[in-house]
């Protein structure tokens, strides 16, 4: 039996404190966004583990509660802006895990997207060896740089990207130019596509891709890769739920529930 002095305490924080450090580092009060930022859900237990994903899924809360945690921080929420606002089927089923198991949810969408080492754009660059030397698009959100190496054409970018996600890549239009300056805005960004072609890239890298922006990659010469939503947004949240972690002693794990979107 180990001596009293040897047994290592157990390291816990409050729901207070964990916001307040997501708080500090992702300064939400400076986005106009689509929904709440912060504790969404309120459970009533200290935290011990932290757990971290990309979306507020059943399968996640399943998942967090398998490995008991006492809190979820995610980049995709349950309450946006516009939505029916009864608790009924699907949200009924999600409060309910959260409020029976008392695990406090965070999200923080936008926020985590454009924050310059943790967020979603940032962690993308590191995975894809993009490095990242200016911003552009509504709120800056999107992100302006280079490759450590210089791509042949588009379709090789593609190839790139595509090992690098481990999943398909859609790319439509381009040149056969060399790919030197690239944009990227991780998730439904393809709004933004006017925004980088106007900063004078080669290539644009988001989730999505809309009918229209087919035809101005075709016309414009610029290269549009469309790499999946959740592809280009899993990246973010471990990122902050470790930080976080680590800063306040914790344990952090995350749960990665498979999306082809």
């Amino acid at each position: 039996m180990a001596h009293p002095s040897q047994v290592k305490p157990v390291i816990m924080t409050t729901a207070k404190t964990l916001g307040q450090a997501f708080d500090a580092l992702l300064q939400p009060e400076k986005f106009r966004d689509y929904g709440p930022n912060g504790l969404q859900v309120e459970g009533d237990r200290e935290v011990r583990l932290l757990v971290s994903g990309v979306t507020a899924s059943r399968a996640l809360i399943e998942a967090a509660i398998e490995a008991q945690a006492d809190a979820i921080v995610v980049h995709h929420g349950l309450f946006w802006r516009g939505q029916d606002g009864r608790v009924t089927g699907w949200m009924r089923e999600r409060l309910r895990l959260l409020l029976t198991h008392g695990i406090h949810l965070f999200a923080y969408h936008l926020p985590l997207d454009a924050h310059p080492e943790l967020g979603n754009n940032a962690q993308l660059a590191r995975v894809l060896g993009l490095q990242a030397d200016g911003r552009f698009g509504e709120q800056d959100l999107g992100f302006l740089g280079a490759g450590t190496q210089t791509w042949a054409r588009p379709q090789a970018l593609a190839e790139h990207v595509a090992a690098a996600l481990a999943r398909p890549v859609t790319c439509v239009g381009g040149s056969d130019r060399p790919v030197r300056r690239v944009a990227w805005c991780t998730g439904g960004a393809q709004s933004y596509f006017e925004s980088a072609i106007a900063q004078g890239v080669d290539a644009f890298i988001t989730g999505e891709i809309s009918e229209p922006q087919a035809h101005l990659a075709r016309e414009t010469g610029v290269a549009f890769l469309a790499c999946g939503h959740h592809a280009t947004e899993r990246y973010g949240a471990p990122a902050l739920g470790a930080h976080v972690a680590q800063a306040l002693g914790i344990a952090h794990r995350f749960i990665e529930i498979d999306n082809p979107a």
